[in-house]
């Protein structure tokens, strides 16, 4: 499947009933050939208004953490989420959606081939990383799934709600920029 044909059957998808109320799929925005790849769980109300992930306060925060570590969604990092459509009133994508809409994803991790996947909050590391993982507990830890490290920092929404979560944030941001320059040969 090309990026063209991924976009256009993510657009025209029905297996779930978040279509039915989705104003845009919002299928990811970044470089298609980044070393990195960063995952949310799904889009809120202002990036189904856009079609494009992590826009709005959270967004924006998400964009200065990147810059931290010299990272840029317009250049060297790619962008996606869990499912495609918004879930109603930003609630969390069920079980159902998740299964749904996953293959939209593994067809995105096909397309990169990530060396590094970075899973932006709790919903996501569960899907990407491991059903018992604690976002509390096992943030900024590393693992390795057949050859692509793995790792998750806060929700920008989380951070935005406890502040005092940036610090422990910023102490993540720095261990993978360093893991970065250890196994990616392209990103800076």
């Amino acid at each position: 499947m090309t990026w063209n044909e991924l976009e256009n059957a993510c657009k025209a998808c029905t297996k779930c009933a978040l279509y039915e109320t989705r104003r845009n799929c919002v299928v990811g925005v970044g470089n298609r050939e980044a070393e990195i790849m960063f995952v949310g769980e799904g889009p809120g109300e202002q990036e189904d208004a856009t079609g494009e992930p992590f826009v709005g306060r959270g967004g924006k925060l998400l964009d200065d953490m990147l810059e931290i570590i010299d990272l840029s969604r317009n250049t060297n990092i790619y962008i996606a989420n869990i499912v495609k459509c918004r879930p109603p009133q930003n609630r969390d994508p069920l079980n159902s959606e998740q299964d749904a809409c996953i293959d939209w994803l593994r067809e995105q991790f096909r397309l990169i081939r990530p060396k590094i996947v970075v899973c932006l909050g709790r919903i996501a590391a569960n899907v990407m990383i491991g059903g018992d993982f604690k976002i509390t507990r096992d943030h900024g830890k590393w693992y390795d799934k057949d050859g692509v490290q793995f790792t998750a920092l806060y929700h920008p929404a989380a951070l935005l709600r406890d502040p005092n979560r940036k610090p422990d944030t910023f102490v993540d941001l720095k261990n993978l920029q360093r893991k970065i320059g250890e196994i990616c040969e392209r990103t800076y």
